[in-house]
């Protein structure tokens, strides 16, 4: 089935738009210097199974792309930055919706919609960070279609999920060819939109070690109104043992770096610690200092990396009280 789309004017207020709503795009949008674009016809397939979904991408390498929910895909292939020859829809694919515990992980397939993890009561009890994400992201009719598995997919420093991922110490499973592999977060982002699956790779699965006792998690980011991407957001994972020493920390970075960021120093800086004012004050320090964000409509270098140190300590802070819950 092949499918033809008319032609798009994007006028030059809807260009800065554009760039104010991301602003590592600046340089891309000032390659093209156009008004005026025509996207692409492509070829439209749906595949029943993940053994047909892969054989299609090793056919058509790379002018294939996976449509999951299309909230980032179908944007970018308005504006050209994607210009596939092959859309594979996987959302005929039974199997790959769900969240359940099994052997001491959790595990979210990843074609569940972003409004199931809002609404599901198995995470509200063991991740409540999962809460805190998802209703800052977008709006209820992105969140009714956005998957989880489309949002890390996509290698988007300024999306939502990937900050949480680092934070929770999750595993990406990619089905290709050969199989399943698992991709540990750490090594999932390696640049602008570049993530670790090959061409011929689907990320069926997340999976995240379950809580133990004693573990609190917290997300927040600071956005100019709703729905936006973030200024700064920092994820915060802990566990505090009984002397309130910290046993466990993850700490992830939303848009305030090209590439998902850890903030290795702060975990550092709390590790095998007690969990005090001045601690937590070297952790916020080091996470400013360690970020890369540009200047932009949000604000200015400095104003993004006061506002990581501020949302760092007050997502510690967060964390630690649910962990004493």
């Amino acid at each position: 089935m092949i499918f033809k789309i008319t032609q798009i004017t994007i006028s030059p207020t809807l260009l800065n738009c554009f760039n104010d709503l991301h602003p590592f795009r600046h340089s891309l949008f000032n390659d093209l210097k156009i008004n005026s674009m025509i996207a692409q016809s492509f070829q439209y397939e749906s595949p029943s199974t993940i053994k047909e979904a892969i054989e299609l991408l090793q056919k058509h390498g790379d002018e294939a792309k996976i449509l999951s929910g299309g909230h980032s895909l179908i944007p970018m292939m308005k504006l050209r930055f994607a210009s596939p020859e092959y859309i594979i829809d996987i959302n005929r694919i039974p199997g790959l919706s769900y969240i359940k515990e099994e052997g001491g992980m959790l595990k979210i397939g990843a074609l569940t919609r972003e409004a199931e993890i809002e609404h599901s009561d198995l995470l509200k009890k063991h991740f409540p960070i999962f809460t805190d994400v998802t209703k800052l992201i977008a709006d209820p009719q992105v969140r009714n279609m956005g998957t989880i598995g489309g949002n890390l997919a996509h290698g988007d420093a300024a999306n939502d999920h990937p900050a949480v991922m680092l934070a929770l110490n999750a595993t990406v499973i990619a089905t290709g060819p050969e199989g399943e592999r698992a991709i540990p977060i750490d090594e999932f982002f390696f640049g602008f939109y570049q993530t670790a699956l090959q061409p011929d790779e689907i990320l069926t699965e997340i999976q995240i070690p379950v809580s133990q006792h004693g573990t609190g998690s917290a997300y927040h980011k600071l956005e100019r109104k709703v729905g936006d991407y973030a200024t700064a957001g920092v994820a915060v994972h802990l566990t505090l043992d009984k002397n309130n020493t910290c046993t466990s920390i993850g700490i992830g970075l939303t848009n305030v770096n090209p590439t998902p960021l850890r903030a290795s120093r702060s975990e550092q800086a709390l590790f095998g610690k007690e969990l005090t004012e001045s601690t937590i004050a070297q952790a916020a320090q080091f996470a400013s200092e360690d970020c890369s964000p540009s200047s932009d409509l949000r604000g200015s270098e400095e104003y993004k990396r006061a506002m990581v140190a501020v949302l760092v300590k007050r997502m510690i802070h967060k964390a630690a009280e649910r962990a004493k819950a």
